[in-house]
Parts: C-alpha cells; structure tokens; sequence
C-alpha cells in the first residue's frame, strides 16, 4: 500500500495539471478556423504571387483559413466570378478585397460586391481594393448619397490617385488601437502613396504615411502625409479595416506588413484583444 501511495500523488498531479491546463488547449482545438474569402486579381500587381503571400503569412500568424478567388486578368475590368452574386461570401467570416477593378463601373455589379458588407461581413481592404469600382467625378468629395460614393462609404475613404514610388515612412497615429498597440513604425521601400480626398466620420485613423517627393535634380519638391490605415463601421453593423500600403511584393511579404493585416483580420471579426493579441482559440496553431 505504502508503495502505491506515491504513485496515487503522481496521478493526481498529472490530472490536477491536465485540468489546469486544459480548457486553453481545449478551446484552441475545439474553436474552428476563421473563414476568409481573399479576392484578388487585375492590373498593375503581382497578384499570381500577393495571394499566396498573404495566405501563408496570415494562416501562419492566426487561427485562419484563407480561401481565393483569383483571375490572371491583368486589365482595370477584370471578370471575377463573384460579380452579379450577392451570396459570394456565404459561408465566411470575413472577405479581403485586394482586387484591382478600377473600371468596373455596372451599379449592380457594385451592389453585389457590397451586399455581404451590408448583410455585416466583415471586411478587409488592401492596397488598390480602395481604387475599385468608381465611376463619375471621383477626384471632389462626394456625399453619401452620390451613386458613386457607395464603395467610398464602405471603405471609410475616398482616394483617387498615387504619385510615384518613393520610400513611405509609416507612423502608427493611434497607438491604443487593438490593431496598433505595440507596434513599431517602419519606413517601407519604395511604394505607392495613395492621396486622401475625404476620410468618413464613420472612420477612425490608426497610421499615417510620409512621403517626400523629388525632382527631376534629387532635390525634394513636396512631401505628402495621407492617412494609410484605418478602421470604419459600415451601416452600423460591419467592421472594416483597410490599409492603402501593399504595391509590391517586397512590401506585402514584409512581416510587419502581415503583422498589421493579420491583426486587421482579426479586429474585423472580433478576435483580437485589447493588446493586439488573438482571443482564446485564435492564435496559429
């Protein structure tokens, strides 16, 4: 008996520590990945790679599938399957856009594309998403109501236009943001900037970005400074994060480049804390 006494102890003790540990583990095995639908494809970008970047980055930094619906289409109209199909997101958690569909310009092709965001689908924007489906005079602030603002409302921002490719000094403006919180700015390679004709009041700044413009000589000419992420609530009920930054390859396989989009991934789904870090079950596994 004495000799099967301490054995006892051991077996509690293991157990004791298999029940003080486990509802974590448990909850990190039972909760199911994040479901995100990634579009992409169109002009001007490397989309063939971008996509496969920001798949492996993102699942390797967060519990999150990531699906995509890409086309090699190269022109400013390109034909993505989920045009004219307002259910295109059924079954997930939240759609990135990284599209480049600057010449779709069809308002019901457009109302499709929105329809999950107002049904309260997240979403997550990047780079040339914020130059899609656009039509009319652009450059001006437009109101709400305009036809042609529709897209502009559920981005947060209105941008027209990038000057040329310079380095971008990005500064986190709001550094108690979930998304922000403990990270360091950066200065990215050269990168296009893309100007700010009007940020919502249904939109919240988390960075800005600095770039100096030069001559023909070298020497600086202007230096512009244009919000370059933030957060907006879309009709009350969708939570929208995008982030302007994202041209070239170099930058989107960037890890503080993944770092931000991740945690903007998992703000728009309600997964990310107060400091920034995965709720319980959402970290990678």
């Amino acid at each position: 008996m004495q000799k099967a006494f301490p054995g006892k102890l051991v077996s509690l003790a293991v157990l004791g520590g298999v029940l003080a540990f486990s509802p974590g583990l448990f909850a990190q095995e039972s909760i199911k990945p994040l479901k995100a639908l990634l579009i992409a494809g169109g002009c001007c970008h490397d989309y063939e790679h971008q996509k496969d970047i920001l798949k492996q980055g993102i699942e390797a930094r967060a519990n999150v599938t990531v699906d995509f619906i890409y086309v090699p289409d190269d022109s400013t109209h390109p034909d993505l399957p989920i045009y004219g199909h307002p259910d295109y997101a059924k079954g997930y958690d939240v759609v990135i856009h990284d599209e480049c569909a600057a010449d779709i310009k069809d308002t019901n092709i457009i109302q499709a594309v929105l329809q999950p965001h107002l049904d309260g689908i997240p979403g997550v924007n990047l780079h040339c998403a914020m130059h899609c489906y656009r039509f009319g005079d652009f450059t001006k602030p437009l109101p709400a109501s305009a036809p042609n603002a529709h897209w502009y409302e559920y981005l947060g921002l209105q941008s027209s236009g990038h000057g040329p490719q310079e380095p971008i000094a990005i500064t986190f403006t709001d550094t108690r943001h979930p998304i922000t919180t403990g990270l360091a700015d950066w200065t990215t390679i050269h990168e296009e900037h893309y100007n700010n004709i009007k940020v919502w009041d249904t939109a919240q700044a988390l960075a800005h970005g600095t770039q100096v413009i030069k001559g023909k000589d070298g020497q600086a000419q202007r230096t512009n400074d244009f919000v370059v992420a933030w957060v907006n609530t879309y009709k009350g009920k969708a939570r929208v994060f995008s982030t302007t930054i994202g041209h070239n390859n170099e930058t989107v396989a960037d890890a503080r480049y993944l770092d931000l989009v991740t945690r903007g991934v998992l703000w728009a789904c309600d997964k990310l804390d107060a400091y920034g870090k995965p709720k319980p079950g959402y970290a990678a596994k």
